[in-house]
């Protein structure tokens, strides 16, 4: 069970790490290839991700331990989720609209 829950946490990672990877080769418009606004929305993805697994993996451990407040810590789950992928959003709209100026490329 905890070798499922590990997999679970690192899928996000593993996601924001490819994202990392491949934005600076499909963000090449206008000239040039924009890695400020790339490399802070994959630092985001990758962060919200890590945050939310460890929050969804704690939460099912309490419940495990005390099933009579799981209520509770389920409501407690969701918020704290819904506060990081709202932090997240708006992370990743000043990474997209501050993109700064581009890299000058080869050719």
């Amino acid at each position: 069970m905890k070798q499922v829950a590990r997999v679970v946490q690192m899928v996000p990672l593993i996601m924001g790490i490819v994202l990392a990877m491949a934005v600076p080769a499909l963000a090449g418009a206008e000239g040039g290839i924009h890695f400020s606004g790339a490399i802070g929305a994959a630092v985001t993805i990758i962060g919200a991700g890590y945050g939310i697994g460890r929050i969804g993996s704690s939460a099912v451990e309490s419940m495990a331990r005390q099933p009579e407040v799981a209520g509770q810590i389920q409501t407690a789950m969701i918020i704290a989720a819904a506060l990081i992928e709202g932090v997240t959003f708006f992370a990743l709209i000043v990474c997209i609209t501050g993109n700064g100026a581009p890299w000058p490329t080869a050719g």
